[in-house]
């Protein structure tokens, strides 16, 4: 069995499906040279115990290996290496700072768009500089690619001079362009100053019957600044009354204003005082959220909606690893009108 068990292992705190890890470690293993040709792997009673997971997970393993050719199984003998000659997916860390809706979205095209053409290691770091850094530190050099959503709540600046120690034919940086990251990287990003600017203005016809727009942007917020700055030009532009509100909490919700959220926990908020203060939503007030998620077509009879397409941002970010590309693309925004304006 060649220790084969010792070879193996899954990470606990990885976003990875465990049966990928698994597959992962035996590919690593067979490129090493620590496993061999006709080597017995484990069987799955054995491994399940080894690594604490279900037998489901080893079995669906298995037989991936099985259909890549790899491995083959002898009834009552086990299964067996049965080649090491095999074309290696690229290897991708792949490092997203919080999960969401719209994030999963992101992960499904990514994954969807590579297929079989690619090894990822999921791993979400909370925005938390320390475990971000730590990532890195133990895992960037075991991957030909890193992709990274480079959002932080503190120590931002440290963050960004980490990406940038990182060898540029490796990095791709997905959401936004960090500052100060230099050389010649591939990036899909948003353009977060035009993106609004150029949303407002599809919506301008609509926003003239408010007197006030508000944007909510909320302290030690990750969103960038861009934003306010391109809110701002809109609102000047068009000759606009316009607020930069910070918290919510103490908002006394008026007629005639439209607001506009960028986190979920504030669109609750909002809603919460809409209905409180039994304004008709779309008439006394407006609305706008970031980011299209399917509820939103719901929740008082359909909330309007800037957003970014976030699966093509998955699937632009999968087409520059296939096609080893530095490119840099700027992901286009769309605006979704409903019955809160």
């Amino acid at each position: 069995m060649n220790n084969i068990q010792n070879i193996v292992s899954i990470d606990e705190y990885s976003m990875t499906p465990k049966y990928l890890q698994l597959i992962n470690s035996i590919l690593d293993g067979i490129q090493s040279g620590e496993i061999k040709k006709h080597d017995l792997l484990p069987s799955i009673n054995e491994l399940s115990c080894t690594l604490e997971t279900a037998r489901s997970t080893i079995e669906r393993a298995y037989n991936e290996l099985k259909r890549m050719g790899l491995v083959t199984s002898v009834a009552g003998k086990g299964y067996f290496i049965a080649q090491t000659s095999y074309i290696r997916p690229t290897k991708i860390l792949l490092l997203f700072n919080k999960l969401s809706i719209h994030k999963k979205m992101i992960y499904d095209a990514f994954a969807a768009t590579l297929g079989n053409e690619a090894a990822i290691d999921f791993y979400i770091y909370n925005n938390d500089y320390k475990l971000f850094k730590k990532i890195l530190e133990d895992k960037a050099g075991c991957y030909q690619k890193c992709v990274i959503i480079p959002n932080f709540n503190e120590d931002k600046d440290l963050g960004y001079e980490l990406i940038d120690s990182l060898p540029k034919k490796k990095l791709i940086l997905m959401d936004k362009l960090a500052h100060g990251i230099s050389g010649n990287f591939g990036a899909v990003y948003e353009d977060f100053e035009n993106d609004i600017f150029s949303a407002l203005q599809q919506l301008a016809d609509l926003l003239h019957k408010y007197h006030t727009l508000k944007l909510i942007f909320p302290h030690n917020t990750y969103h960038s600044k861009k934003i306010i700055q391109g809110f701002r030009r809109f609102c000047r532009q068009y000759d606009l009354k316009h607020e930069i509100l910070n918290c919510l909490r103490e908002e006394q919700i008026e007629s005639g204003c439209v607001y506009i959220n960028l986190v979920e926990d504030d669109l609750v908020m909002l809603i919460e005082k809409m209905i409180e203060g039994k304004f008709k939503v779309g008439k006394d007030v407006g609305l706008i959220s970031y980011n299209e998620i399917p509820i939103k077509k719901i929740i008082l009879d359909g909330i309007t909606t800037i957003s970014t397409d976030f699966t093509l941002m998955g699937a632009k970010t999968a087409e520059l690893i296939l096609q080893n590309s530095a490119e840099r693309i700027a992901v286009p925004f769309k605006v979704t009108v409903r019955n809160s304006l």
